[in-house]
């Protein structure tokens, strides 16, 4: 014995399941693409501020070595 309803639901809750799975995949590859360009974006600003801290350090011991 089977319930129109009960099939109606499964049917139609598949069909969601289905689109959540689509929707999922491309969601997960526009995060790691995200995630990338973060990534390279902190890589470059550290890059930046290692070479202007290391002038700087130097700079400053300079100073104390000619004191």
């Amino acid at each position: 014995m089977f319930n129109p309803a009960l099939g109606f639901l499964v049917t139609v809750l598949g069909a969601r399941l289905d689109k959540a799975r689509r929707e999922e995949g491309a969601s997960a590859v526009e995060w790691v693409v995200i995630a990338a360009v973060l990534v390279a974006i902190c890589g470059a600003v550290a890059l930046i501020l290692r070479g202007a801290l290391e002038g700087k350090a130097g700079d400053i011991g300079n100073q104390i070595e000619g004191a």
